[in-house]
């Protein structure tokens, strides 16, 4: 049966069962991943075990995030978002999108009052 699988797939599962590789624990998942200059993003919805590309400023993402938040991931994603605004070049405006976000209510209603304020 191990003669079936390629080299790659094999040395993918020897990583992912080493202590120091892959993902050991949940906290350290990584939602999304910055594409475009900031335009685009991938969104990993461990929901659903799929991983999407949207537009920023799309209402797509909005619904995405919007069923991560009722899964319980909204407070990590918008830390990724935070995160995102303080480390990558300020021409990429992701602070501009955490805060069209929650306008848009993708982190639930509390978050939209709070982005009005």
């Amino acid at each position: 049966m191990a003669a079936n699988t390629s080299k790659t797939a094999r040395a993918s599962v020897r990583a992912g069962q080493s202590k120091s590789s892959g993902l050991s624990v949940l906290g350290e998942f990584k939602y999304l991943i910055p594409l475009n200059k900031g335009k685009h993003v991938y969104v990993r919805n461990i929901t659903n075990g799929q991983t999407v590309h949207h537009a920023v400023d799309s209402e797509a993402i909005v619904e995405e995030l919007k069923v991560l938040t009722d899964a319980g991931h909204g407070e990590k994603i918008q830390a990724e978002l935070e995160s995102f605004a303080k480390d990558l070049p300020a021409e990429q405006n992701w602070a501009d999108t955490l805060k069209n976000l929650r306008a848009a209510g993708a982190f639930g209603e509390v978050q939209e009052a709070e982005a009005a304020a």
